[in-house]
């Protein structure tokens, strides 16, 4: 098997997931006893919480690059980030070492074009809702996506960074989301992409009134299948 570098912290609920994620699908599909050839390192997210200005993203672009060549040169032959929002570095990262990154919205975006599904609503943090780095690689695999409301944007803020980066999941969160699919639906949306791992806690991905990408899991499943040769 292949070693991944797996860029983490961010938060450490994320990289949990990514970690289990991988661990499950290797276990599967090589042997019983198997785990993933990987490494991590977890970041402070004090580092790059919540970036917003040039500068906050310069820094954020200077802390997950020094981390990349960590990995890079401990014998990394592939690298994720495992964030959502931080892939909005994605480029200035990646220009900072010579082994691939493998890019979320990507593998996203390759999954719902083979699944026919061409409508719907992108939920996450507010760079991720609102800004083309994250958008256009989805549009660009044939997926239109509903415009950002922007209460919905100023609400999931508020529960991902206030509740559920803390490891906080409360029923007001639960019942806010399921309304917001259920609006989704009604103007049209074919399905909901989830773009951010901590909303897991609060979305049964299985049992919703529309179909579920959970960008964490479809990931880590990707990552999954390079370790392993698929």
């Amino acid at each position: 098997m292949r070693k991944l570098g797996l860029i983490g912290g961010m938060s450490w609920v994320s990289t949990r997931s990514y970690y289990e994620r991988i661990n499950r699908y290797v276990q599967r599909n090589v042997d019983k006893a198997a785990s993933a050839p990987m490494l991590i390192e977890s970041l402070d997210f004090s580092q790059v919480y919540r970036a917003q200005t040039t500068e906050e993203w310069q820094n954020a672009s200077a802390v997950l690059g020094a981390s990349a060549q960590r990995l890079e040169a401990a014998g990394a032959e592939m690298l994720i980030i495992g964030a959502n929002s931080m892939h909005k570095v994605y480029r200035d990262v990646a220009a900072q070492v010579e082994v691939p990154i493998l890019h979320i919205a990507e593998c996203v975006g390759a999954k719902m074009a083979d699944d026919g599904v061409n409508r719907a609503a992108l939920i996450g943090t507010r760079n991720v809702m609102t800004e083309s780095f994250y958008r256009r690689r989805l549009v660009a695999h044939g997926v239109d996506l509903l415009p950002p409301d922007m209460a919905n944007v100023e609400e999931l803020d508020r529960i991902i960074y206030n509740e559920l980066m803390q490891g906080k999941a409360s029923r007001n969160a639960e019942r806010s989301l399921r309304t917001m699919f259920t609006n989704f639906q009604k103007v049209g949306a074919q399905a909901v992409i989830l773009a951010n791992t901590e909303l897991e806690q609060v979305v049964d991905v299985d049992a919703n009134v529309l179909p579920i990408y959970d960008c964490t899991a479809i990931h880590a499943r990707a990552a999954a299948e390079w370790i392993i040769g698929g």
